[in-house]
């Protein structure tokens, strides 16, 4: 314990430029580790309801429509893989509403509409990753830039001193290191963290990508059916949906 406040006293002990790097680099790394924690709850929800989505609708017992209608009628739940599939249902349905809109049409912009549905996903799980990038890589240079500032002013000092002991320059050395540890300290976290939650975004986006393709498939097949029936000959879906 003695240990522990010896470095809150070279802490407080250190000059004002160093205390304010330090008092940076103790924010920005609180900040940092709510925005992991806060990212760390949002990708595992994703990813929870993205498998949940993907259950429910390979699973064959709901119609598009059925599934639509669930989807909609939970708004809480029309997040990620769910909203990609309602953006592009519902575009689907209004389209195919017009007779005079060929079916390549009315998949292209069935398609379009989930591409901007799944940007607007992936946006929304790549939020607040930039500033951890940002304290990863600045936060180790900010603390040096303290450190820089530290023993410069220790230096100044011993200058107008005759003679200069150890014990003289080891406690302006150890303040101004304190910077540098703590630049450190912020940093490590946040630049696993951003790599961990850039992977998972990743992973994310390739099913969220490969789900798109799919799901234009069997647009592709309920376009180029018959009236009322999809190309399999069971009842369509989506010209009951209502956009």
């Amino acid at each position: 314990m003695q240990f522990d406040l010896s470095y809150v006293e070279l802490a407080l002990k250190a000059s004002l430029p160093v205390q304010i790097v330090m008092g940076l680099l103790v924010l920005a790394s609180v900040i940092s580790l709510a925005m992991i924690f806060e990212r760390l709850a949002t990708l595992r929800r994703a990813r929870k309801r993205a498998y949940a989505f993907e259950d429910l609708f390979w699973a064959g017992e709901a119609s598009l429509g059925e599934i639509y209608r669930n989807v909609t009628t939970q708004k809480k739940d029309a997040i990620g893989m769910a909203a990609i599939f309602a953006a592009g249902f519902r575009e689907f349905a209004r389209l195919k509403k017009d007779p005079a809109i060929d079916p390549r049409s009315i998949v292209e912009g069935a398609r379009r509409s989930m591409q901007v549905a799944m940007n607007r996903e992936l946006d929304a799980l790549e939020s607040n990753l930039s500033f951890l990038a940002t304290v990863g890589s600045t936060s180790p240079y900010v603390g040096l830039f303290g450190t820089v500032w530290g023993i410069m002013t220790s230096f100044q000092a011993l200058g107008a001193v005759k003679q200069a002991t150890l014990q003289m320059v080891a406690p302006g050395i150890a303040e101004a290191l304190i910077a540098t540890a703590m630049g450190l300290v912020a940093a490590i976290p946040a630049v696993i963290a951003y790599n961990h939650f850039s992977h998972d975004v990743e992973r994310l986006s390739n099913r969220y990508e490969d789900f798109l393709d799919e799901f234009t498939t069997i647009l592709q097949r309920h376009a180029h059916a018959r009236p009322g029936e999809t190309a399999s000959g069971e009842r369509a879906a989506a010209p009951a949906a209502q956009a």
